[in-house]
């Protein structure tokens, strides 16, 4: 039975993420684009000035709401998880150093893609029976293409709820247990006898923690994602531009194997990846993993944003897209390539290439803070996507289901502790990239309303 979920899955995940699926992110990323006239580039400075003069505001956010910063952390704590450090790494091993370019590529066109899903989120949001703002792809479609499409709002909100508790929380938690034990046993706190025990603890612990905060709604979750997300991020960059300062005489030569493997992989590998697309293929598919652009799932955060105006939250998403690709996911590749560690171009890898790129600078004791960053990478995953999650099934049911939803969300973290998760990532991966197909073609459906918003915003006397 196992055999056959395994075959159906490898061939939906194929197609899923295969060619069509590539040119339809990219060709609807340079479509917004282009009928923006490349607004991520063009109001790049614009975007950052504004983005972070935002977060340094005080303010309270009304009944229902985030501050527009709570929301931007929210998302980033969805999007900045595991994939900036196990995905980048698989896709250097699978794909070559030359899939950190189409990573870069796919960021670009990422940017804007974003921008637009933020946008029209807060556009057509809506306000549900407790007075929340709710809002994402669903309502986007919903209020915006009419009632002749609420199928694919339907769809989008089926394939979110299928892909949270393995995406956003199973995998998640199952990291949390790799980073912990390995940690323990570096140090000999524990041995591998008793891992079982402690998986099963760590698993206990993170549903409690989960369930307080999703229980407490989009104002704990949004005060707990604005504290911890930046905590995390900035432990994490320190300690990469740190390595990278410390094997600053390889950069050159990186970023030479990075652009020559892009469109030659053969070369910088030694003939273990010798397809152009599987390197192209890698560096799209993971970089849309981490930063979830063309999913429409960040826009699901955005939306409860306490603020009137779509395009100044819209500019949040060009921030996220450039934060957690060109900054997190570039400095995770240059830990790898930088720092020397042997890698088996061809075969997967994972988190362990990544942590054995910091060891290898700083010794075994940088464990203990390369499992903290993880931890928190993960357990703020697990927490945004409990967001999307209640949001979905709330969308497809009403919101009586969203407590029970959070109670089983809850508990699957202990699954994910104590169980083989190899079959599941697979599956997980194919429902994250099926929830792009609905999101992907309201976007290009509503490119106009986005080209519209984005005038009358910087262009008022146009109107």
């Amino acid at each position: 039975m196992l055999k056959t979920i395994e075959t159906i899955n490898t061939v939906v995940n194929n197609f899923v993420w295969g060619v069509p699926a590539m040119i339809c992110i990219i060709g609807v990323g340079l479509l917004l684009s282009i009928r923006t006239r490349f607004i991520q580039i063009r109001k790049f400075p614009y975007a950052i000035k504004t983005t972070i003069g935002r977060m340094f505001r005080k303010k309270e956010a009304s009944d229902g709401a985030m501050t527009p910063f709570q929301a931007v952390c929210t998302a980033l704590a969805a999007t900045v998880g595991t994939g900036n450090i196990a995905g980048v790494a698989g896709a250097i091993a699978i794909g070559g150093p030359g899939a950190v370019f189409w990573m870069w590529v796919s960021a670009l066109l990422g940017m804007c893609t974003k921008f637009s899903e933020v946008t029209l989120a807060v556009h057509f949001r809506e306000k549900n029976e407790q007075g929340d703002f709710v809002g994402g792809p669903m309502y986007y479609i919903k209020n915006g293409l009419g009632k002749h499409w609420q199928w694919l709002a339907v769809l989008f909100s089926a394939f979110g709820v299928l892909t949270v508790f393995g995406t956003g929380n199973a995998t998640q938690a199952n990291t949390i247990t790799t980073a912990v034990n390995s940690a323990l046993l570096n140090y000999n706190i524990i041995q591998d006898s008793q891992t079982d025990f402690c998986n099963l603890l760590i698993g206990i612990i993170i549903t409690i923690l989960v369930a307080l905060v999703l229980f407490g709604g989009v104002k704990r979750i949004g005060k707990v994602t604005e504290k911890l997300v930046p905590f995390m991020a900035l432990l994490y960059i320190l300690l990469a531009l740190g390595v990278v300062l410390l094997h600053i005489e390889n950069v050159p030569s990186v970023f030479r194997m990075i652009f020559e493997g892009a469109f030659s992989p053969s070369a910088v590998t030694g003939g273990a990846v010798g397809s152009f697309f599987l390197s192209m293929q890698k560096g799209v598919s993971r970089g849309i993993f981490s930063n979830e652009a063309g999913l429409g799932t960040g826009s699901i955060a955005h939306a409860c944003a306490d603020t009137r105006k779509p395009v100044q939250q819209g500019l949040f998403g060009i921030f996220e897209v450039f934060t957690d690709t060109i900054v997190i996911c570039t400095l995770t590749a240059l830990v790898i390539l930088c720092s020397g560690v042997p890698v088996s171009y061809g075969s997967a890898a994972g988190a362990e290439l990544t942590i054995s790129g910091f060891t290898a600078t700083y010794g075994n004791w940088v464990s203990i803070f390369t499992a903290v960053a993880m931890c928190c990478f993960a357990f703020s995953t697990i927490i945004g996507w409990g967001l999307y999650g209640a949001r979905c099934i709330e969308f497809l049911f009403s919101s009586k289901v969203i407590r029970p939803f959070m109670l089983v969300y809850s508990l699957v973290s202990i699954l994910g502790t104590t169980m083989d998760l190899g079959l599941l990532w697979s599956i997980a991966e194919t429902f994250n990239g099926l929830m792009a197909i609905p999101n992907l073609i309201a976007l290009f459906l509503l490119s106009g309303t986005v080209v519209r918003l984005v005038q009358n915003y910087f262009e008022p006397s146009a109107r």
